[in-house]
């Protein structure tokens, strides 16, 4: 993975294109969520990606949290601050905070490794849907609107126990789904493995807008859907 393919820096701000965060969605976290095509009116940059932009500008702490506050679109200059605290906020050019990132413990700045946990952490985050998500949903005998399928991306922790790490990996742990009404979040727990220990822990939280009961036939169009889409493109 070379990040800086997937964004510019101007007068100190960093901005990612549309066609910048849908090649990072697509070829590297295989995320085809159509939020991230670069058509698409309700367009944003992957979290991931947000994720993996602190990472290499502050490098990987061993206790981080990662609270997204609103979806940035293509023409959002973000604005990264020079002075790193345990407490960082990432605004745009408009004024608005899209970013909190707190931070405690032993700091890296090892490159390579970075760059091995965010292909690591993206790998995990893309096989969200369907392959968590759908059965979850089933189980909990709800599921997203087929005609605005809307899964946002909400907040992250990451916890470690050391920091010389050579082969990163993320295995699923757990899952909770809570459910109010309409909205529901669900948070994703996993394990970090270095080869074959254990060496921290993590979780992810999206929200589920527009809930309605679980009908097979109408989630099994929308995984088609995003299978589809996902062949054309690994087609290409």
């Amino acid at each position: 993975m070379i990040l800086e393919n997937h964004y510019k820096i101007e007068n100190n701000n960093i901005q990612v294109s549309r066609q910048q965060a849908s090649d990072f969605a697509k070829k590297i976290a295989n995320d085809f969520n159509p939020l991230h095509d670069i058509d698409s009116k309700r367009f944003c940059v992957p979290g991931d990606l947000l994720f993996a932009l602190v990472l290499n500008q502050y490098g990987l702490s061993q206790n981080m949290r990662f609270v997204f506050s609103g979806m940035v679109g293509d023409n959002i200059k973000l604005h990264f601050p020079d002075s790193a605290t345990d407490e960082i906020t990432i605004s745009g050019d408009n004024g608005k905070d899209y970013l909190r990132i707190e931070r405690q413990g032993n700091i890296t700045q090892d490159k390579a490794l970075i760059h091995r946990l965010v292909e690591a952490y993206v790998a995990f985050s893309g096989h969200a849907f369907p392959y968590v998500l759908v059965p979850l949903m089933e189980a909990h005998s709800v599921m997203i609107n087929p005609g605005r399928p809307l899964i946002i991306y909400e907040s992250m922790e990451l916890h470690l126990d050391r920091l010389d790490i050579t082969n990163p990996e993320l295995k699923l742990s757990g899952t909770r789904f809570n459910i109010e009404r309409k909205r529901g979040e669900v948070q994703l727990l996993f394990t970090l493995h270095d080869d074959d220990k254990v060496i921290g822990k993590g979780k992810k939280n999206m929200v589920l807008s527009g809930l309605r009961p679980y009908n097979t036939e109408h989630m099994q169009s929308i995984v088609d859907d995003y299978l589809q889409r996902q062949k054309q493109f690994t087609s290409t």
